[in-house]
């Protein structure tokens, strides 16, 4: 499995092979998922509840995803969180929900959240807790 990098490396490569654009949720102080994501041209923003120090290339916005600024999501095909709190799972579903977006979580070890959401194995064990509807917004 090699080093410990090799997570956030499988991570950022799952979300930029199958997404156009993505949004890294508590990015914490890790940014090597949304460093590759970046490189892809696909990353909307990392957020995190914290004021952090991200580099310059990696946009960012302070963020509570227990009280979120919606507007600072829509657009995502897809929300993405490594190894969130457990109590962040039943919020971010709630704003997948209303962004109409994926999201995708990596949890630590044997983790999940209820029934786990749907398993996608990419090296590594992801959970995708909400699918985007396919249809088509009328503006």
């Amino acid at each position: 499995m090699g080093d410990y990098k090799h997570i956030e490396r499988s991570v950022g490569n799952y979300i930029a092979s199958h997404y156009t654009r993505a949004i890294e949720v508590g990015i914490g102080r890790n940014e090597e998922a949304a460093r590759i994501v970046s490189n892809a041209g696909i990353l909307l923003r990392c957020t995190d509840v914290r004021p952090l120090e991200i580099s310059g290339e990696l946009p960012f916005s302070r963020d509570d995803i227990f009280s979120p600024d919606v507007s600072l999501y829509r657009g995502a095909e897809v929300l993405f969180a490594i190894r969130p709190a457990p109590e962040m799972i039943p919020p971010l579903i709630e704003l997948a929900g209303q962004i109409n977006a994926d999201l995708i979580v990596y949890h630590l070890g044997f983790e999940s959240y209820e029934n786990g959401g749907e398993i996608i194995d990419c090296g590594i064990l992801l959970h995708r807790y909400h699918t985007r509807s396919e249809t088509i917004e009328q503006g």
